[in-house]
């Protein structure tokens, strides 16, 4: 019985969540029913949201991006055009390629264009298992987004700052055999091209016409248009990649979860249906993607552009109202960076939240954020396989510019010792998690670490008295130097701290000595008064103990980072490994 009513207090609370949010409103029969239909046609996955948006208001403002408005319908539209399209040049071992189009590879003229009876009935013995997208931030990734899961397939999600042999070695791993990419990519994608026979290749953005027989998204889309392909035979799903700094980044499946996680993190981020978020962090990352796709169900407007540049988005947000704000933490630390006779063009009075994640904040941006524009940033820790974690939200990072906050509702937190034992309040040891939507797995085959039901995060850290969760560092970044343990992340907080430092990050090295030694690379504020080696030794040695103190300084102009602003320990100049 108590189980019973635990259940229908949860489903209560979450109804509660989702209509205050705006996300349930009022509509009429007609379109419930269509949401029906949707829901049985699609099944649930990441982006039925999409379609539902498309029901509950298809004139509506979808995407705006440097190219214009697309409605919700639109985006329906367009999806399923691109759907028929690919099918069409890429599905299956008939070909089915229109002659408006030309093999990226072969050079060959292919056969006459396919009628939608034709190209649906082919569609039918065709089948594309996985859709590689190479995109920045446009309505180009989205559209191919949505067209793979009308196919049924796997969209696997590329890192934009990938090198060629990375991408080629992703792409053979995960078994694509389509890649839509931005022109600006084509060099990157070189690689694979020479290694994966018959590699489908189509344009994405191009800044200039499209050169005649090249395939490319707006061109499968406009000879395509009116087409729709079949229902397919698996339910499509999206492909993240764990965005380590060494070696080739895992494909990460998740389900995604239903309406209880959703509300879990309604809870903790204000979210309000039917406003207009402006989403800066990179869509093709974890923390993008998953960005969009809440704006998608919730019906908000997506504001976004190709690059980030730190004035434009303030702009975006003063020029269209926008209420939210999706960005990775480094989008932060450069946007406080402006002048002040920039920042103050510019009021985000319309800014209820701003909301990242991805990487660790720089506390003083943070704060300086706040003080200028409000208490409004909610900072979350995530992982590819476990979704939200937990967020910090302003009172946290007020309390604690490094928080990673507490956990959403409907995730268990635990910090244990060597042996498996929780720890205390306050002290460091392996982060376990148990969320609330499943993950699915690797996709070549390797497995994450669970204890009694809990998924092992990789991460260390500790939780406080009031449940404010810590994150130290990643289980294997410790060094063990002259006999002591040491987290790097210790070192660095110490060090960015520090008036004349813009960005650090502290890693370990072999030592003959020691064992191993800690390095700190540092890139120093524009125009500050310059920190040698020495004051910044001194820095660390009057917060932390001598062993933590690092025995090389190295300064740099900036630091290595990817598309989603982790720093690139393997391009490290001298000593990094």
């Amino acid at each position: 019985m108590n189980t019973v009513l635990a259940k229908l207090r949860t489903q209560l609370w979450v109804f509660r969540m989702l209509v205050t949010s705006r996300m349930l409103v009022p509509m009429s029969p007609a379109k419930y029913v269509r949401l029906i239909r949707v829901l049985r046609e699609q099944g649930t996955n990441a982006t039925t949201s999409f379609a539902l948006a498309a029901v509950r208001r298809p004139t509506g403002p979808a995407l705006v991006d440097d190219r214009g408005t697309l409605t919700w319908q639109n985006l329906q539209d367009r999806s399923a055009a691109l759907a028929a399209g690919l099918l069409a040049v890429a599905g299956g071992p008939v070909d089915h390629r229109p002659l408006a189009y030309r093999g990226t590879r072969s050079g060959k003229e292919q056969p006459g264009r396919l009628s939608s009876a034709t190209a649906e009935g082919r569609g039918r013995e065709a089948r594309i298992e996985t859709v590689a997208i190479l995109c920045r931030n446009h309505r180009g990734f989205v559209d191919a987004l949505l067209a793979n899961s009308r196919l049924g397939g796997s969209a696997l999600l590329l890192n934009t700052g990938f090198s060629g042999p990375q991408l080629a070695d992703v792409l053979e791993r995960e078994g694509a055999r389509v890649i839509l990419y931005d022109e600006e990519f084509a060099a990157v994608v070189a690689d694979a091209r020479a290694r994966i026979d018959g590699l489908v290749e189509v344009l994405g953005w191009t800044e200039s016409p499209v050169p005649t027989g090249v395939l490319s998204i707006e061109g499968l889309i406009e000879a395509s248009a009116g087409q729709t392909p079949p229902r397919p035979a698996t339910r499509g799903r999206v492909v993240l990649l764990t965005s380590g700094t060494t070696g080739t980044p895992k494909g990460a499946r998740r389900s995604g979860g239903g309406a209880d996680e959703l509300a879990g993190m309604l809870e903790m981020i204000p979210w309000r249906g039917g406003e207009t978020a402006v989403v800066a962090a990179p869509m093709f990352h974890a923390w993008g993607f998953g960005q969009l796709v809440i704006a998608a169900t919730m019906t908000c407007t997506v504001v976004t552009r190709r690059k980030f540049d730190p004035e434009a988005t303030l702009a975006l947000v003063d020029e269209h109202r926008a209420s939210a704000l999706s960005v990775v933490p480094v989008m932060l630390e450069r946007i406080m960076d402006l002048p002040a006779a920039v920042l103050d063009k510019y009021s985000l009075r319309s800014l209820r939240f701003v909301s990242a994640s991805g990487s660790r904040m720089r506390p003083q941006s943070v704060l300086a954020f706040m003080d200028r524009f409000g208490d409004v940033v909610h900072n979350s820790y995530n992982a590819t396989e476990a979704g939200q974690i937990s967020v910090a939200r302003p009172d946290d990072l007020r309390h604690a510019p490094d928080t990673a906050g507490k956990p959403v509702r409907g995730t268990l937190l635990r910090v244990i010792d060597d042996s498996g034992r929780d720890v205390a309040p306050d002290v460091v040891g392996r982060i376990l998690v148990r969320g609330a939507s499943p993950f699915d797995g690797y996709t070549a085959g390797a497995e994450k670490d669970f204890i009694d039901g809990y998924m092992v995060s990789g991460d260390v850290g500790r939780l406080d008295a009031e449940g404010r969760l810590y994150v130290v560092g990643r289980d294997d970044d410790m060094i063990v130097s002259g006999g002591e343990n040491v987290y790097p992340i210790e070192v660095e907080k110490v060090l960015g701290a520090h008036p004349a430092v813009r960005e650090v990050v502290v890693i370990g090295v072999d030592d003959e000595a020691f064992g191993q030694r800690l390095v700190a690379y540092v890139a120093l504020v524009d125009g500050a008064a310059a920190a040698t080696e020495g004051d910044l030794k001194d820095h660390v040695r009057t917060s932390l103990a001598g062993y933590k103190v690092p025995r090389d300084v190295i300064f740099m102009d900036a630091l290595p980072r990817n598309a989603s602003g982790k720093i690139m320990a393997r391009e490290l100049p001298g000593l990094a490994r």
